[in-house]
């Protein structure tokens, strides 16, 4: 059973080191990949550069509230599940917690079987709600009804053209795919001339969407006088 935590990523946000040492040690038991931060900063770092599955929040921080960085975060498009971590035992800051878009809350001191509980309740419900309809690539989660991306938990726009590439690339993992072959799949009611730069353009900008860094792609790789790949290792 608890092998299912092992490709599970958490990300603690708190400013006392003993609960994070105390934490990371308990989850790590339990076979989830431990990540912690210090403060908002650094927690945003964090997420603007990985993926995670969970983010546990603490209310009170060094260099911010909670409360504004988790509405920060789902104001940015963040839809990974955020559980409050607070020592205030406060119905006013329980509903405050939630309203900013935390989808738990839990008090210190608190025993980690509870903790566990939480995380998985959290994990579960938002799992029902993307696995039926969603592709799981990397640090990407594409809802192919809804024409949603997720890139590293955060909610990204796409123009038809975009999203209609990146599910072209996605079906044909590993498979190197001309410009010819897009032109037909994505084009195929537009003339597209030979020299045109159209389709290089669509990738660049796909790219900046998906990428940490643009130089070094990872995901969509050029392929020299064929086209383009979906690197199949992610």
């Amino acid at each position: 059973m608890e092998d299912t935590n092992k490709n599970k990523r958490i990300l603690i946000i708190d400013d006392n080191q003993e609960i994070l040492d105390i934490l990371k040690t308990s989850l790590q038991r339990h076979h989830y990949s431990v990540f912690t931060a210090g403060n908002c900063k650094e927690g945003n770092f964090l997420i603007s550069t990985n993926m995670y599955d969970i983010v546990i929040l603490d209310l009170t921080l060094p260099d911010g509230d909670g409360i504004d960085f988790c509405l920060l975060l789902r104001d940015s498009g963040f839809k990974t599940p955020i559980i409050m971590l607070t020592a205030r035992d406060n119905i006013s800051d329980k509903v405050i917690g939630l309203d900013c878009g935390a989808d738990d809350y839990i008090v210190k001191p608190f025993e980690i079987v509870e903790l566990l509980a939480r995380i998985k309740a959290c994990m579960r419900r938002y799992s029902e709600t993307t696995s039926e309809e969603s592709i799981i690539y990397g640090s990407l989660v594409i809802n192919t009804r809804k024409r949603q991306v997720l890139v590293r938990g955060k909610e990204v726009i796409f123009t038809p053209k975009e999203f209609d590439l990146l599910t072209l690339f996605i079906s044909q993992k590993g498979i190197p795919i001309s410009r010819n072959k897009i032109r037909q799949e994505i084009w195929k009611d537009t003339k597209l001339y030979e020299w045109s730069r159209t389709i290089d353009v669509h990738i660049q900008h796909l790219r900046r969407k998906i990428e940490q860094d643009i130089s070094e792609p990872k995901y969509i790789l050029t392929i020299s006088g064929i086209g383009y790949v979906l690197n199949p290792d992610l």
